[in-house]
């Protein structure tokens, strides 16, 4: 959440995702305050979501470019953009439509299990400390009260 927990930077990616990837036209597009732009474009640089990419020397200018880490961010904005066309669209329909070239149809994102591909709904899954949660939090006693919890709340009946 360091990286995208806020509407601009949220929007600064969508606007790459969708081509523009030039400063100007990033801000054109958004209507963004130049200082709000640079900071945001620099904590995506700097997080390695972005690289910059000089196309201009005289005056000097860069682009911006996703990077693979910036990249796998793609299912992110998909699922945002899913949340909002089922959430927030009027009766016309969802502002968007996503289509998948390889096959040839327009589409929808589905979480599903990489194992079964079955989807997973919430009320089917559960978080769980993973190999590399960190250890210094591990035995916090808020930590494995909230795992505790977690594990009550999946108990079978």
């Amino acid at each position: 959440m360091d990286v995208v927990g806020d509407s601009w930077t949220v929007l600064v990616l969508r606007e790459i995702f969708y081509g523009i990837r030039r400063f100007d036209d990033i801000q054109r597009e958004l209507g963004i305050a130049r200082n709000t732009l640079v900071d945001r474009l620099k904590k995506l640089v700097d997080a390695g979501v972005l690289e910059r990419h000089e196309y201009q020397s005289e005056p000097r200018r860069h682009e911006y470019v996703l990077t693979p880490k910036g990249a796998d961010l793609w299912g992110v904005l998909l699922a945002i953009t899913q949340w909002g066309d089922r959430w927030m669209a009027d009766e016309s329909g969802p502002p968007i439509t996503l289509h998948h070239t390889a096959c040839g149809h327009d589409t929808s994102v589905a979480v599903v299990c990489e194992h079964c591909g079955e989807p997973i709904p919430i009320e089917e899954s559960r978080m769980s400390m993973g190999p590399g949660y960190p250890e210094h939090l591990r035995d916090r006693p808020d930590i494995v009260e909230r795992f505790r919890r977690v594990d009550a709340a999946h108990a079978p009946e």
